[in-house]
Order: structure tokens, then sequence, then C-alpha cells
């Protein structure tokens, strides 16, 4: 458990006591106690910020902070928490119903207390450190000054896949920009999920590793992640699978025998997979032949001797999306 840190109350309600700690705080009227009443999510825009309880960090050695450090460099804990910071992340972590453990802000960093209160939770724990110590734990250049401990839904493939209708598969996409960019353009463009498997020892960067969320703005605490699965075992569930599967490739790269289709020559109407592969080397071959096809983005032709090889992966992702959404908007709205 962390260490005792002190605490301070802002403000309390007239009339009211809070007990000691930080996780629950009760009305007492005479001789009965009664719980204050949640909001419901539909109302939390009607929500009246309250001004929580802070305690006070003032020694680097604290154990909230080393949680926060390692959080914040990357490191999934084994309690499944994982850092977010700056506040518009904060703000969606707090608003995303997942599990938070606590909130640490800067003596600078209060300022944003009144904009992500109407989402923060009670029961959370705020800590409060100088904005030297803060700076210590932060993983930017310029800290906002909030940051959060949040538990990610980790999707299990059980329940992605019998009602996936447009999952996105990356297999060694090792930027962590381009995971967090993909996994935004997946959520702006109504896909079902994200999957991540390695490209033979070629890993996929992690979608909640601190820049991944960052590019994500906070894409990665809404949609359906299953990170780090096998190979062997994504490609066999998906075999088995009413889910037709494409593979995207350059058009010159490769010599397999499936189709090798156009974006709009797919009917992204029925169950798909999108196989987006690493940026230097594409999909491994067992990726590539076990695809019901093959999609290729055609382009311009070159200017120059010497022009673009392929587009980026997140950008050529993103283009795939794109082109699932368009014919399941148009297919919805030719049906009125």
């Amino acid at each position: 458990m962390p260490e005792l840190i002190t605490e301070r109350t802002l403000s309390a309600p007239k009339g009211a006591h809070c007990a000691v700690g930080i996780a629950h705080c009760f009305t007492v009227r005479g001789a009965f106690v009664s719980l204050i009443v949640m909001v419901q999510p539909a109302d939390r825009a009607k929500q009246i910020s309250y001004k929580p309880k802070i305690s006070e960090i003032a020694s680097r050695e604290n154990q909230w902070l080393k949680r926060f450090r390692a959080a914040l460099s990357g490191e999934f804990g084994d309690d499944g928490f994982v850092g977010v910071e700056g506040v518009r992340l904060v703000e969606a972590a707090l608003g995303s119903g997942l599990t938070v453990d606590a909130l640490l802000i800067s003596d600078s960093g209060t300022r944003h207390l009144s904009r992500v209160s109407p989402v923060l939770a009670r029961d959370v724990p705020v800590l409060q450190t100088s904005d030297k110590l803060f700076g210590g734990v932060a993983n930017t250049r310029a800290p906002q000054g909030i940051a959060a401990l949040v538990k990610p839904r980790i999707a299990t493939i059980e329940n992605l896949l019998p009602d996936a209708k447009l999952l996105v598969v990356l297999v060694g996409v090792q930027d962590p920009g381009n995971v967090g960019t993909i996994v935004r353009a997946a959520e702006a463009f109504g896909a079902s999920g994200v999957v991540t498997c390695p490209a033979g020892e070629i890993g996929t960067a992690d979608p909640f590793s601190p820049k991944a969320m960052r590019a994500s703005a906070g894409s990665s605490l809404r949609l359906p992640i299953l990170p780090a699965v096998s190979s062997a075992v994504l490609l066999t569930k998906l075999g088995t699978s009413k889910i037709k599967i494409y593979a995207a490739v350059a058009a010159e790269s490769s010599a397999a025998t499936s189709p090798l289709l156009r974006p709009w020559e797919i009917d992204w109407k029925i169950p798909a997979a999108i196989l987006i592969g690493n940026e230097g080397s594409g999909l491994p071959a067992e990726f590539v032949r076990a695809a019901d096809a093959r999609v290729f983005i055609p382009q311009a032709a070159a200017s120059a001797a010497v022009g673009i090889e392929s587009l980026n992966a997140a950008m050529a992702a993103n283009i795939l999306l794109y082109e699932a959404m368009r014919q399941k908007s148009t297919s919805r709205e030719s049906r009125r």
C-alpha cells in the first residue's frame, strides 16, 4: 500500500462530515448516514463540479509518485494500470467508465480540476505535488500538470470476433505514433476493435504506451483492443470465423494468388478484417496467404525518377477505414 500522505479538504457540503480517508464521503444527519446520490452518465453535463479532498505529496520517494513514474514511462504493471498524462487524455480517461486508481496534479495543474471534476468519481484519490516533482514523473517535455492511473479494457478473442463488423489487425507496426493514429481512425470510422500481433520477431508497439495513447487522443481507452496475440492463434481464429480477411499490400509487392483489389472493389458492408503490416517490410507471407484477398491503394504516377514507394501504414489504414465507413453510410442512406 502507498505510504501515508497528508490530506487536506478544500471544501465540504454545509453540514456534512467526511470520514477519514479518501475512498468514501458520507453525509451525516443525526444518527443516520446517507450515501451521496450518483449522477447518471446522461446527466454528467449537468453535474455540479465538486471540490475533492486533496492529499499532498512532498517526497520524491513517495510510493504513489513511484507508481506514476513507472506508468508514465510506459511500464504496464501487474495490476493492469497504465498512465495517462495531459488534460485531454485525463478527461477522456475519467469519463470513459474505466477504473481509475488515482489522479495526480501539480501545483500549477490545479487549474485543470474545474474541467475534469464533472467526470471525476468521488472515490478517486486526488494527489497534489510540486511542479518540480511532477516534472520528474512526467513523460512529456512540457507537462500540463495532470495525470491519472487507469485500467484499460483488454478485449479477448472470444468477445471480439463473434460480433465484429470491421477489425483492424496490426502486424509488426513498430511506431507507437502509427499505432495510436490507426486506433484513433478505427474509432472515428466505426471499426469494432483493434488487434495487435507480432510479425515474426518484430513486435507491434503497445497501444497503451504513452506515445500511442497520445496519438490515439483517448481512442485507446474507448475502443476494444486485443494486444499481443500470437500470429498462430489469430490466424486460426480468423480462419474459422465468418470474417473476410483483406491484406493491405503494395500492388507490386506480393506474388500471392489471391485477388488483388482496390479499396472500392471490396464489399465492406459484410464483416471484414484489415491486416496492416510493418512500416518497412509489410505483412509476413503467412498473413498474405491467409487473406481472402489483397487490397492496394493506387497512387498517381511519380513525377520524378525517385518517387513515393508506398503510403505510410497509418495513412493506408485511414484510407481503407474511410472507404469502409463510406460504403456502409451509403448503404444506410439508400435504405431510407
